[in-house]
């Protein structure tokens, strides 16, 4: 199945999980499926919607919103392993830029979209600390997000910004700079297809992006009830390692790093720290 194929599925409405159905069958049986059976064996809600959205699909209008950006797929030998076995994996990503980040060693780093200079300041200091050591994943949010991209431009490093929208959306407006070269120089990718808006349930699909892609996951600056702590919580079930940056126990600011400090995340204060569990 190529990458066509598999874009058209999610057009006319199956889910991630619905066409990684497909293809394990595919894989399986060896053979091809019709319609009808697409519409049966990825268990989707409403089959006779499926497949009457599938035949109303324009085509040549579709091919030509498809072929705005590349796009990698999980058949494709480039896929990254890492990611390719964790739950979920997105069967299809649109991106600009450099595909060779990653296959390299990737760290993530999340937190706070209104972070205090303290955390922009902590996370600046750890990421120096690092010496490029790490591809630093990050999802171009502002706060932490954009803190962690430039921090790695100004140590002549390499990053990957994983967005929750179209490769033509800016989200926020004010990195639209940031974003385009990124996409020049690094690596910007969304399973999302061009012109799809920001939405709400798109970020937590994007959290689980950021952690299957990098070996570890430095949060900063989260509070109790982050959506920092999501992207920690799938990278703790995919086995990845977890490093939460302390912070003020007065302003509530970072009680969701302190949490995770309590149930077993490493205490990072230096670069040093997370360097030290990854000795070659």
């Amino acid at each position: 199945m190529n990458h066509f194929e598999l874009f058209k599925l999610k057009k006319a409405g199956l889910t991630n999980l619905n066409i990684l159905a497909i293809l394990e069958y595919h894989e399986k049986q060896k053979k091809s499926l019709s319609l009808r059976d697409m519409a049966v064996v990825s268990k989707c809600r409403n089959p006779v919607l499926f497949i009457e959205n599938y035949k109303s699909l324009d085509s040549k209008t579709l091919r030509q919103e498809f072929n705005t950006y590349p796009s990698l797929s999980i058949l494709d030998k480039e896929y990254p392993l890492e990611l390719k076995n964790c739950y979920n994996p997105p069967v299809l990503l649109f991106y600009q830029g450099n595909l060779d980040l990653l296959q390299r060693r990737k760290l993530a780093v999340v937190g706070a979209r209104n972070a205090s200079a303290v955390g922009t300041k902590s996370v600046q200091k750890i990421i120096k600390e690092l010496g490029n050591r790490f591809v630093i994943v990050s999802g171009l949010a502002r706060g932490i997000d954009t803190s962690a991209h430039v921090s790695v431009l100004k140590n002549g490093g390499a990053t990957i910004a994983v967005i929750g929208c179209g490769l033509d959306v800016y989200y926020p407006k004010e990195n639209q700079q940031l974003q385009d070269y990124l996409g020049k120089n690094h690596l910007v990718l969304s399973e999302y297809a061009p012109g799809e808006k920001p939405l709400k349930y798109h970020f937590p699909e994007r959290n689980r992006i950021i952690a299957g892609l990098s070996q570890g996951v430095l949060v900063a600056e989260a509070k109790a009830r982050s959506g920092s702590l999501i992207t920690c919580e799938r990278a703790l079930e995919e086995g990845r390692d977890v490093f939460a940056i302390p912070g003020n126990i007065l302003d509530g600011q970072s009680d969701g790093c302190h949490k995770l400090i309590n149930e077993g995340a490493k205490c990072v204060t230096s670069g040093q720290d997370i360097l030290s569990e990854y000795r070659d």
